[in-house]
């Protein structure tokens, strides 16, 4: 395969528009969709029109809902709710519409939506753009829930999206995207905070659900991250690894719903230590989960109890310096790391 460096912005545009090309049941629609507001989008209304292209009122539940009245008709919607906290207004559509219907019709037909949103943390967004949701959407039955870390993971997991008969909703963070847009412009400020340009092929290629990746190896320990996690972790553990000597593992999960337990447990039984570090409050939701199955399966392995570092339970403040407190920052997890190897 001929590999580039690619943005993340720039995986998810080009992955939409790999099927758009391929199946022309495939159309796009959502809040914003034609303007672009972090870039994943943009030029897709110019190459297929206004039909396959829609923008839609500010009304999340009539969004979800039209999704998959026009999935049952056979076509394949793609839905861009634009921010993660505005799930929460179609959450009756989502949990008792889209995760369950194809159970309520006895699996006689199927509803193929992908909901993407753009989540967390995004220096002084406020409070009610700033959530991580996805512990809510884990307890869904019926719904997958992916969270690519880098733009390989983002391009490969949407491709698998589109072959998927069930919902799936992707999350992505906000300060993964990209440096340009697919014109090779600025998109918008998010530039100045992130520049993650991983190699990627330019053929077409899928990521399949519930495996998780390895994003670095190590032996004293190993670190479960999702999502932009994952990045503070790695610089964490490369800067341990030269000035001390400290060999970390880093696991990333890549999807949520399915969780590649086995794997995250592989890796706890090899470095006999366990870390899970997420931007969501650490109450219920993904790093709990992770540490209460690890502590079932690998228990015998562990050598010190299973710890998590999580974002403080609060809304997330606007004021810049506050939010950075609430957030597990590189402090927090080395001092979690230090504890573990103490």
């Amino acid at each position: 395969m001929t590999m580039r460096e690619i943005s993340y912005v720039r995986a998810i545009y080009e992955a939409l528009r790999e099927e758009m090309r391929r199946d022309k049941r495939v159309f796009l629609m959502g809040e914003d969709v034609e303007l672009s507001v972090y870039g994943a989008t943009k030029g897709l209304l110019e190459e297929f029109g206004r039909d396959r292209v829609r923008n839609t009122p500010i009304t999340e539940a009539a969004v979800v809902g039209a999704s998959l009245g026009a999935s049952l008709v056979g076509v394949r919607p793609v839905v861009d709710l634009m921010q993660g906290n505005f799930l929460y207004v179609a959450m009756d559509q989502f949990a008792n519409q889209a995760a369950k219907a194809r159970y309520m019709f006895g699996e006689q037909i199927t509803f193929p939506v992908v909901y993407m949103a753009a989540t967390g943390a995004f220096e002084s967004a406020g409070a009610q753009h700033s959530d991580s949701p996805h512990p809510m959407f884990m307890n869904v039955g019926g719904l997958k829930v992916v969270m690519p870390s880098t733009p390989y993971d983002a391009r490969g997991l949407l491709r698998s999206a589109f072959k998927d008969l069930n919902p799936v909703l992707i999350l992505e963070h906000k300060l993964l995207y990209g440096s340009a847009s697919p014109g090779g412009k600025a998109v918008t400020a998010v530039d100045k905070f992130a520049r993650w340009m991983t190699p990627a092929p330019e053929e077409d290629y899928e990521l399949p659900f519930g495996v998780a990746d390895v994003k670095r190896s190590g032996s004293d320990l190993t670190i479960v991250a999702t999502s932009f996690m994952v990045h503070r972790c790695l610089k964490i553990t490369a800067e341990l690894e030269q000035r001390e000597g400290i060999h970390i593992e880093v696991v990333d999960p890549r999807t949520i719903v399915p969780l590649d337990i086995e794997a995250i447990c592989r890796s706890v039984s090899r470095t006999g230590r366990c870390l899970i570090v997420a931007e969501e409050t650490g109450f219920a939701g993904v790093s709990a989960e992770i540490a209460a199955q690890v502590s079932e399966r690998a228990f015998d392995y562990l050598d010190a109890p299973v710890m998590r570092v999580n974002a403080m339970p609060t809304p997330i403040p606007f004021n810049y310096g506050c939010e950075a407190h609430v957030l597990p920052s590189e402090e927090r997890i080395l001092q979690a790391i230090r504890a573990l190897l103490r």
